[in-house]
């Protein structure tokens, strides 16, 4: 079976990358000519632990192929997965100009069948936009070639996004047609070894699922961030409350710790678009208003912390942050936290220097020489007045603390993961605040 994908970022090139593992020919197609010249060299774009052995491996078994030009390789597949960005607009709504210009090249360069698949994360609604913008282009070519659409939203954590996509919660695929599920099965048979549910549904539902999950799940958060700060006021452990209500079976464990405030590619974007796209029926989402404005305060929590420990005084202060990532296993920085907290250092005269295992580069790409990089958490807090943790990456776990306090100038730890022992390190002398305890 062949297929093809189109737009080599995180989703597509996950996708692409697991599909010829299991033995399917895909075309990865990118626009952007140095991406593609790179993947054929082994570069990969992105950091996803796992990714780079299995591109190489199916590149070098000739399974995965990257190509610029979508047009050479449509006739030679079965199926065409559509997996380009959907940023969003300022208004919050998701940008569908990249999903329909490979509407419309599909629909000017197609000479027979292919069930066109929307992989990207797009509004309810979008997948009428797609059907419409082929007929369109078929109309100007004066041919009636047929052709389904379908979609299949991806689901994927990133730090775990290749083990995500071949041992999945599910898989959910909308379509309209036998023949297109007919195709979606076949593609998917052999993960099926694994057992996990194919859940069809038609179209619509299969767009509304991908963003009602990620704003559950943000709903998690900010719930939990909401009551972590409630518990500073009133004397109460949010662990000790996380675990007491994480028992309970109607409410589970995941998604219960309290933060500093998500970030990311889907969590942030997709709240908003989904908000977007009910102000645009006349239905507010007054649940996910809240939490997004939780979240966006929630940002600032470090800050407040450090600034009251110093009384508003923070001019001249060193500042190390431990993590720039938006969470572990990524160097993904899009809407992370430590751009909002590096930005209010910066503004309050702070010195900031920071270290993060894998974000560095992308880091220096969004903040230039505005901070300072360091080469590993000791280097970050020689001299500092104080540490803040912001990503919970598994090195930062057990650090050598009389090490750090020795080269700390000031012994105050902010930690916003609320990984740490609270009586350990008060105990070895720090000063220590985390989430959601006094």
């Amino acid at each position: 079976m062949k297929i093809a994908i189109v737009g080599t970022g995180y989703v597509g090139l996950v996708t692409g990358t697991c599909f010829a593992e299991m033995g399917t020919d895909v075309y990865c197609v990118d626009i952007d000519k140095d991406k593609i010249e790179g993947l054929k060299n082994g570069v990969i774009p992105i950091y996803e632990p796992g990714l780079k052995d299995l591109v190489l491996k199916n590149y070098d078994n000739g399974r995965l192929h990257f190509t610029t030009e979508l047009t050479e390789v449509l006739d030679k597949v079965d199926v065409l997965f559509s997996a380009v960005g959907t940023p969003p607009d300022e208004d919050g709504s998701a940008d569908l100009k990249y999903v329909l210009d490979v509407a419309r090249t599909v629909g000017a360069n197609m000479k027979k069948y292919v069930l066109v698949v929307t992989k990207s994360t797009v509004p309810v609604g979008t997948a009428r936009k797609i059907k419409q913008a082929i007929l369109d282009e078929q109309t100007k070519r004066g041919v009636s070639i047929e052709f389904d659409i379908a979609s299949n939203p991806e689901f994927l954590k990133e730090g775990a996004a290749v083990k995500d996509f071949m041992n999945p919660d599910r898989v959910v695929v909308g379509i309209e047609t036998e023949r297109a599920q007919k195709l979606m099965s076949k593609l998917y048979r052999p993960f099926l070894l694994n057992n996990f549910p194919v859940i069809y549904m038609d179209v619509p539902s299969a767009e509304m699922t991908k963003y009602a999950a990620n704003a559950m799940l943000a709903t998690r958060i900010s719930f939990m961030n909401d009551v972590a700060n409630l518990c500073e006021i009133v004397g109460a452990d949010i662990n000790m409350v996380r675990k007491g209500i994480g028992t309970d079976s109607r409410i589970g464990r995941s998604f219960l710790y309290a933060g500093c405030g998500y970030g990311g590619s889907c969590f942030p974007k997709d709240v908003k678009a989904l908000i977007k796209t009910a102000a645009e029926t006349g239905h507010p989402m007054r649940i996910l208003q809240a939490v997004e404005e939780v979240n966006e305060d929630q940002k600032h929590v470090l800050f407040k912390k450090l600034n009251n420990y110093y009384n508003g005084d923070l001019k001249g202060k060193r500042v190390a942050l431990w993590g720039l990532s938006f969470k572990p296993e990524t160097d993904d920085m899009r809407e992370a936290p430590s751009l909002v907290i590096a930005d209010e250092l910066l503004k309050a005269g702070c010195e900031v220097v920071a270290y993060d295992p894998v974000a560095i580069h992308e880091a220096q790409r969004r903040l230039g020489d505005s901070i300072e990089y360091a080469g590993d958490i000791y280097e970050a807090v020689k001299d500092a007045d104080a540490m803040l943790l912001v990503t919970e990456w598994k090195e930062f776990r057990l650090p050598s603390w009389s090490k750090v306090k020795e080269l700390m100038r000031t012994p105050l730890i902010i930690d916003g993961r609320n990984i740490y022992d609270t009586v350990e390190l008060r105990e070895i002398g720090f000063v220590y605040f985390c989430i959601g305890k006094a």
